[in-house]
């Protein structure tokens, strides 16, 4: 396993992060445990859930499941770098969601006491909160750091200027502020480049990067779907916009000696800004496979012919639409 900074910290993570949002609904809590003594016996130190995780309103079930398999002992919380979220709703309740202290505070107390540990190591803002002033989300996060409750915090979803106005404003409180941001990034997705991916540079941020396979449609589904295997509806509805590209993509794969999902995850880890591509196995078939995207060394030739299947929209705003 091969280990980097989190963006501009000294905290020490592994290059692949272990996401978790199948635990329970699609994966057994059985399995889970099989899943997450695995990722730590493969280096895998980095752990990312949330709270909604589970899909059951106000559970936190996938937390649950964390929280019994860290109680298991063993060491197993001062092997990882746990991270979870905070924004979406918890209970029907009208302080019950989004980023106010009020809401801030019980997410925390109450992840805290799901996951079965005392502090969280990296805590991530779900979403931006427009209506939440910044003074009030750091002043709430401050007293969680402080409390020794949170030790870091990141955001996910964030457009380039919501990082920039949240480091103004933790920096006018002399805090750290944000040191990661959680998006959506992959070959087919690829719009952060404009702004997030250089903000993040800019900011000493580190990327981590859900759905790295699209949901699926990165991942050999046309070869799956040979063999017999059923995509579900919605993938099946991108295969259809986007035949030629991902016919091209693993006619490519198939040429170089790759999986589809190998190259996928080799093509995110070859930016530097990236951290950690949040890879979510439902499979132990899956956990270890992944592990191939690390031995991966992408030439600048194979690099031109994926931008050419799978065209980003032209690097960095705003020479990308401008001069």
């Amino acid at each position: 396993m091969e280990y980097t900074n989190l963006g501009r910290t000294g905290l020490r993570v592994s290059r692949l992060c272990l996401g978790t949002m199948n635990f329970g609904p699609l994966t057994t809590e059985e399995d889970s445990y099989q899943l997450m003594d695995r990722a730590l016996e493969l280096g895998i130190n980095f752990f990312d859930t949330a709270n909604v995780y589970g899909w059951k309103l106000g559970e936190g079930i996938t937390e649950q499941i964390i929280g019994r398999w860290l109680a298991q002992g063993g060491g197993r919380r001062d092997k990882i770098v746990l991270a979870t979220k905070v924004y979406n709703a918890m209970g029907n309740a009208p302080n019950e969601r989004g980023l106010s202290a009020y809401h801030i505070r019980k997410a925390c107390e109450d992840s805290l006491r799901r996951l079965q540990t005392d502090h969280i190591d990296l805590y991530q803002m779900h979403h931006v909160e427009r209506s939440t002033p910044w003074e009030e989300i750091w002043q709430a996060m401050e007293q969680l750091v402080r409390e020794g409750k949170v030790l870091y915090v990141g955001s996910s979803n964030f457009a380039g200027w919501h990082i920039a106005k949240a480091q103004a404003a933790a920096e006018r409180r002399n805090f750290l502020g944000l040191v990661s941001e959680q998006s959506l990034y992959n070959l087919s997705a690829r719009t952060v480049e404009l702004e997030v991916v250089p903000v993040c540079e800019d900011y000493g941020l580190g990327l981590i990067p859900w759905s790295p396979l699209a949901g699926g449609l990165l991942g050999g589904v046309l070869r799956k779907i040979s063999e017999g295997r059923r995509a579900s509806d919605r993938l099946q509805q991108r295969i259809e916009q986007q035949h030629a590209q991902v016919e091209a993509y693993e006619s490519l794969c198939s040429e170089m000696g790759e999986q589809p999902a190998d190259v996928a995850l080799a093509w995110l880890l070859h930016n530097p800004v990236v951290t950690a591509p949040i890879i979510g196995p439902r499979t132990m078939a899956q956990l270890e496979g992944s592990m191939r995207a690390l031995e991966i060394v992408l030439s600048e030739e194979i690099l031109a012919k994926l931008d050419k299947i799978w065209p980003g929209p032209g690097g960095a705003a705003p020479e990308a639409y401008a001069w």
